[in-house]
């Protein structure tokens, strides 16, 4: 309104002036250069003067916002709220650190380090890289809000917001630390699960992670569950760490299709020429993957307690490959349970939420890294694997082969032999 009024008041003398000078210039015979002359000076004394009016009402404004915000974040009460709520999260012990942030106090700390010499995180004015980090983790940890978070930590929610998207472009600058190289099993692996399957990097299955989309998405992102959600490729070792993982297709792609995309990316899976990944009978038995023989039984239930034991060469294969390769499955379990915002979609972009998912098993592996007794898992298992490096070649399609079959049926007999 201010400015429309300043305009109108201005345009009108500009008029008068020009007109009254115009006017004078034919009683007068005044010359028209001495008539643009006085229009340009005139034009200039109204534009300075607008000018310096709307530099002094900026200057109004932005000293009234700074001390708003000066009162806001000197206030002696506000500070030791803040701090105090800190502490009691981060100070008191590990139990109440577990609890909150899914972590140790010294995992917290470490975690906070690589931030800030690796992902480059800083502090802010009024904000500690700690406080940043506990406000992240929360979310993830619990599902929280930003106005919930924002109000345990008497901030508001943008200021939430903003340092949450911070502290996740940090975390995922550290792919190259967290996420492990892949190790084949060897002949003297102590692991009772794996020892069978000399080569083995790890296993490697796909799973459904709920998501907000758009209305006119939700039929590509609707999984055959009903759920709306992505399909997330993860490929992890036999330690339940993660070695690879590909979000954001949507939840009605088949996990070959995830498979072969992921394959044939520039950065994506790379698997070495005579070392294979275990699969489920969702993908096809192929150079590269191995799966189970199909139409016959290899679910973990069929050989509980009570029930008949295998009786051929295929059924014992699968059982021995259903109990190896029951560690993504594990690791699936423990990282939804670690983490609450995998369970539910959450209100931020798909981008946004692509990159939640990617962040959180960064920071499962880090928390198996610093954490050597993890209170979220029940089983403790440790598995032999040594460094023994692979060939350069990798495999470049998925397309079965006879030859890759009678590899498996060869491998089969000889575990049911022995």
């Amino acid at each position: 309104m201010y400015n429309q009024l300043c305009s109108c008041l201005c345009a009108a003398y500009l008029n008068s002036t020009v007109r009254h000078l115009s006017v004078m210039g034919e009683e007068d015979g005044y010359t028209q250069e001495f008539l643009v002359l006085q229009q340009i000076l005139i034009s200039s004394f109204v534009f300075v003067t607008i000018v310096s009016r709307f530099y002094t009402k900026f200057l109004s404004i932005t000293k009234r916002r700074q001390r708003r915000r000066r009162v806001r974040h000197d206030d002696p009460e506000r500070i030791n709220a803040q701090v105090n709520h800190l502490r009691r999260i981060i100070d008191l012990g590990d139990v109440q650190c577990i609890v909150n942030l899914r972590m140790t106090r010294n995992a917290f700390a470490r975690l906070c380090y690589l931030l800030t010499h690796v992902g480059g995180l800083v502090e802010s004015r009024y904000i500690r890289v700690e406080e940043k980090v506990v406000m992240f983790l929360s979310i993830l940890a619990h599902h929280k809000k930003n106005r919930v978070i924002g109000h345990d930590y008497l901030r508001s929610g943008h200021t939430v917001s903003n340092h949450f998207h911070e502290v996740l472009r940090c975390v995922l600058k550290l792919h190259p630390l967290l996420l492990v190289k892949p190790a084949p099993v060897t002949e003297d692996c102590s692991n009772e699960a794996s020892k069978y399957f000399k080569g083995c990097l790890g296993a490697l299955d796909g799973t459904y992670v709920n998501v907000q989309v758009l209305k006119k998405d939700k039929p590509r992102y609707r999984t055959r569950k009903g759920t709306t959600a992505v399909n997330v490729l993860a490929v992890c070792d036999c330690n339940m760490n993660f070695i690879y993982a590909l979000t954001g297709w949507e939840g009605s792609a088949a996990d070959a299709r995830v498979l072969r995309d992921a394959i044939h990316r520039a950065d994506g899976l790379k698997v070495p020429r005579g070392c294979y990944y275990l699969c489920d009978n969702g993908y096809a038995n192929v150079d590269g993957f191995l799966t189970p023989y199909r139409r016959t039984r290899y679910h973990m239930d069929d050989w509980a307690v009570g029930a008949r034991g295998p009786q051929n060469f295929k059924e014992y294969f699968n059982s021995k490959h259903c109990r190896a390769r029951n560690v993504i499955e594990r690791a699936f379990g423990l990282l939804k349970r670690r983490l609450a915002v995998l369970r539910n979609p959450t209100f931020y972009p798909l981008q946004v939420q692509n990159h939640i998912i990617l962040a959180c098993m960064l920071l499962h592996n880090f928390s198996r890294f610093e954490m050597p007794e993890d209170p979220l898992e029940g089983i403790d298992d440790e598995t032999t694997v040594t460094t023994e490096a692979c060939e350069e070649e990798f495999i470049d399609n998925i397309e079965s082969s006879p030859t890759w079959d009678l590899w498996r049926d060869n491998l089969a007999m000889s575990m049911f032999n022995n």
